[in-house]
């Protein structure tokens, strides 16, 4: 049974890394289990880099407090100010024992309105309770699905993630990152 700790105790980034598993790897048997990992980039991150940065700091840490796991996930969202109007995305970076995996959700656009408190320093899943009148959106459907009206939910928008970060484990003949000094 492969051990799959998730950097995040939020529900629904656990839910998207089981989901992930089970489409690339179906038949296998897995234990997914959230911890507590800090991202060590501000709050509400703001640019590819920084977001990036913060799932790879999450999945780090968490190989740190469980390192007996087979598989470490950190998945961070991130907005970008575009020429005024205002991005979101997530990236999950998955740490393996001699591999690394990463990818990148999605991008939208978020409604001026949100983007307006998030420019005042206010997190993502804050923004969108204050704006759609919710409480705790961002271990629900999140902006995604308030958006969308759920026809895509925050769960199935980081599992296809988490899927294409899986690519160099379902593929480990090819050459993708490995991790420095692993082998």
């Amino acid at each position: 049974m492969a051990e799959i700790v998730v950097a995040s105790t939020n529900p629904v980034k656990i839910e998207s890394v089981r989901q992930g598993f089970a489409h690339m790897f179906p038949g296998v048997a897995v234990d997914v289990r959230g911890v507590g990992a800090d991202s060590g980039v501000s709050d509400q991150p703001m640019g590819d880099a920084e977001t990036m940065q913060g799932a790879h700091n999450r999945a780090a840490n968490a190989r740190k407090i469980a390192p007996d796991a087979d598989y470490w996930i950190g998945i961070e969202g991130g907005c970008a100010d575009v020429d005024g109007e205002m991005q979101t995305f997530a990236w999950v970076v998955v740490l393996g024992r001699t591999r690394e995996g990463k990818s990148r959700t999605g991008m939208f656009y978020l409604p001026q309105e949100v983007a307006a408190l998030v420019r005042q320093g206010m997190e993502l899943g804050h923004a969108d309770d204050a704006v759609f009148g919710r409480s705790n959106s961002k271990q629900q459907n999140g902006s995604v699905g308030l958006l969308t009206g759920d026809v895509i939910d925050r769960i199935a928008y980081y599992a296809h993630a988490v899927v294409l970060a899986l690519i160099p484990f379902k593929h480990t003949n090819l050459s993708f990152g490995h991790l420095d000094g692993v082998e």
